[in-house]
């Protein structure tokens, strides 16, 4: 089930719609004092009440549509509107609930204002994501179809005819195929023309005419020839649907044809298309079309007219439809004849060309990187690896790109032996580039992170006293060591920089690994305090929250003033990240409070609206929320005592002992649907995740539930070989062998969320 609100100044032009379409069926009225009323009394009622406030948001039109095959009985979609409105916050609202049947998904449409009948306006904000946890509650409730997550295309099944489709009679068949099948080139293409839309609908036998009355207003009619030896009469657009009349299709090809961004799309296929021809000798026409889409994912349809071909039009993902001759008149097909002349040849690559070279550097460039990436034991640095690489090193990675095959395809004759010698003969100038580039690369970030340090100790950002060695805590959270006065990367010797701080002891307990993940985001969150770059807050991710975990005694020593300043930033991340997270379950301000206890948030009033703050940072750390989600939290009607409400879940997660980021950690990874990885640390570390059961039920249903009973079966097996581990701390305390000295900072090792899991394959981790 789908749900769609829109707001309006005014009443009238909804209820005459409404109310004035061919079969609707009034299915209820709320809160009016008989179901026996007129419609005009309705309406009188309705404008009455939705005047009392200036608001331009006066009144709501909601609209509900079932997927197509499904059905609901009156009665049953009646309970599910009122439950609908009653969700929404629209349960002691005036409104009708009318069922039309003009297309062929079942649909009603809801009629309502968002004026209260004191004059007050009604909290609307947040109505996508409330709508969203709504749609969701009623689709279990009442065993509906769920409705997608994200944005689908349904691609139209070619010559489909309303005869064979619908069991109903043929001008009512025609209109709904009409719909149909131009909604979804309307939502799939980006029109620009009548002429465009002509062309666009032409495989599916629809034809346009355009009209024009006395007064000079254009319009539109739309027949289907129905290939039964006659044509259906044209029926006027505005009849197959309001969004389909003349008018209103105008308003849409100028907005498509104003895009700024149309240059831009131009520019873009221009380039891609040259680049093309710059790498043929010869290009079969009728092979154009696979060449381009295997190649640069292009998506062209030749015109042809009897047995020539006259050029072709390309449908671009973003939208648009160009014809090669709108793009430059220089990519036209009888323009290149040193291209397309001979139409009878092979398409070939010209293997003495500059773009040719060009492919053959970018395989071997993408298979250095790859062949790094995946490498299981992947030591050193990026130009170390690859010094020691030969071609046979790469040969697997780059023999199985897609890109490796397309050019093998169209090589003359296809002579792979012809790839094989220009891959050998480039692959030295590769290496030698790359390895200069990265080289350089590398100097300038391990100077970076130099520089930074200098700015941290500067800073006083942490307390990191030499005689206590804290100081190499703050070296590895960077991703980099210090030893004989000269700091370089952590895991490689190569490059130095001189460092003269003279001996540190190391701590006791020193993790061996961090992972990169949040290397990068504690690089950039000192930048940040360091203000030396302003860019730096918006790249923070939520992972940045989790930080303290992973370098506990790190952060331990940082200043209160910074901490507090980092806090309200990762603060401010985390929040927006869960707030997508809550979408689907979100149904009015008071779940959205909800949701964030669970986690272990709560809000306060502060003098600028509403403040969020958690029971993992200081009490004073707060982040003002903005003032949208302010009015939104405030449109609870008993928002005091909602206030007050929180601080029985909040002291119920701390007397639990639910106040350490590994329980939010545990909640992140789920919500993520990292679910082996989650499942790991629910039975070997034993730790409860800060989620709202809502969520938690949801993922247990996903596949939350299959990998925790994977990892207990593993955790059996693992168990009875533990003894035989003695010697790894690390992999016993993963198995919950774990004491109380070392413990957090042992824990660092497996923090990140996105990378490096590799490494722990095999050691008591599901992958």
């Amino acid at each position: 089930m789908i749900g769609r609100i829109l707001y309006r100044e005014s009443c009238q032009g909804m209820l005459n719609y409404v109310f004035g379409k061919e079969g609707m069926l009034i299915l209820g009225y709320g809160n009016m004092y008989s179901q026996d009323i007129s419609q005009k009394f309705f309406g009188n009622v309705l404008h009455f009440q939705g005047q009392r406030n200036a608001t331009k948001n006066r009144y709501a039109h909601i609209t509900m549509n079932l997927p197509h095959g499904e059905h609901l009985d009156n009665r049953t979609f009646h309970e599910v509107s009122k439950e609908y409105m009653e969700q929404m916050g629209y349960g002691e609202q005036p409104y009708v609930v009318v069922r039309h049947n003009d297309t062929e998904h079942e649909h009603v449409h809801i009629i309502t204002t968002n004026v209260t009948g004191s004059g007050k306006v009604l909290g609307i904000f947040n109505s996508f994501r409330r709508n969203m946890a709504t749609q969701q509650y009623l689709e279990k409730k009442f065993g509906l179809s769920p409705s997608p997550l994200t944005k689908q295309q349904r691609e139209l099944p070619l010559y489909r005819l309303p005869g064979q489709q619908f069991g109903m009679d043929p001008a009512q068949g025609t209109k709904f195929y009409l719909q149909d099948v131009l909604n979804s080139i309307l939502q799939k293409h980006k029109v620009r023309s009548f002429q465009e839309l002509a062309k666009l609908v032409r495989p599916y036998h629809i034809e346009i005419k355009q009209t024009k009355n006395q007064s000079g207003r254009i319009g539109v009619a739309f027949g289907l020839d129905n290939q039964k030896g006659y044509r259906t009469r044209f029926i006027n657009g505005s009849i197959v649907h309001p969004s389909l009349s003349g008018p209103k299709l105008q308003k849409v090809f100028g907005t498509n044809s104003k895009s700024k961004l149309l240059p831009m799309h131009r520019k873009r296929l221009l380039k891609q298309i040259g680049t093309t021809y710059g790498l043929f000798k010869a290009i079969r026409p009728h092979d154009l079309p696979e060449v381009l889409k295997e190649y640069q994912g292009i998506d062209i349809k030749l015109d042809i007219k009897g047995d020539a071909i006259k050029g072709y039009t390309i449908h671009d993902k973003s939208g648009y439809a160009f014809k090669e001759s709108e793009l430059s008149p220089k990519i036209r097909m009888e323009k290149r004849p040193n291209i397309f002349g001979n139409s009878d040849g092979p398409t070939d690559i010209d293997t003495d060309s500059k773009q040719f070279k060009l492919e053959i550097r970018k395989l071997i460039k993408e298979a250095f990187m790859t062949s790094y990436l995946k490498s299981p034991d992947r030591n050193g640095l990026f130009s170390e690896n690859m010094v020691a690489k030969n071609p046979m090193d790469i040969l697997p990675h780059i023999t199985t790109s897609k890109d490796y095959i397309f050019l093998e395809r169209y090589l003359p004759r296809n002579q792979k032996i012809l790839l094989m010698e220009a891959l050998k003969k480039e692959f030295p100038i590769v290496r030698d580039r790359l390895f200069q580039l990265e080289e350089k690369k590398e100097k300038e970030t391990l100077e970076s992170k130099f520089r930074l340090i200098g700015r941290i100790l500067e800073n006083c950002i942490f307390d990191v006293g030499k005689e206590k060695g804290s100081v190499h805590r703050l070296f590895r959270s960077l991703g980099v060591k210090y030893n004989d006065n000269r700091l370089s990367f952590s895991g490689s010797n190569k490059h130095t920089v001189p460092v003269l701080l003279g001996d540190l002891p190391f701590p006791k307990a020193m993790d061996t690994y961090v992972s990169t993940g949040f290397v990068r985001q504690n690089h950039m969150v000192l930048e940040m305090l360091t203000a030396r770059n302003s860019d730096i807050g918006p790249e923070l991710t939520a992972s940045s929250f989790f930080l303290p975990m992973v370098f506990p005694k790190l952060y331990g020593t940082m200043e209160i003033g910074y901490r507090q300043e980092f806090e309200k930033a990762a603060l401010g991340r985390y929040v927006k990240h869960a707030e997508r997270m809550h979408a689907p379950y979100e149904k009015s301000p008071k779940d959205y409070m909800a949701l964030f206890n669970a986690k272990g948030f709560y809000f306060v009033k502060g003098k600028d609206g509403f403040e969020v703050r958690s029971i993992y940072t200081d009490h004073r750390t707060s982040c003002t929320l903005p003032k949208r989600t302010s009015l939104y939290l405030n449109s609870i009607p008993d928002v005091t005592a909602t206030i007050l409400e929180q601080q029985t879940v909040i002291k119920a997660l701390i007397k639990d002992g639910r106040n350490d980021l590994k329980n939010l950690w545990a909640g992140h990874l789920i919500e993520r649907g990292m679910y082996d990885r989650a499942a790991f640390m629910l039975t070997a570390e034993k730790v409860y995740p800060n989620l709202h059961s809502w969520q938690a039920q949801h993922h247990m249903d996903n596949g939350l539930r299959k990998s925790i009973n994977k990892a207990l079966e593993r955790k059996s097996s693992i168990e009875q070989n533990r003894l035989l581990r003695k010697g790894v701390y690390a992999i016993s305390s993963l198995l919950g062998n774990r004491g109380k000295k070392g413990q957090e900072e042992i824990y660092n090792g497996f923090k990140d969320e996105l990378t490096d899991w590799s490494k722990y394959k095999g050691k008591g981790i599901s992958m």
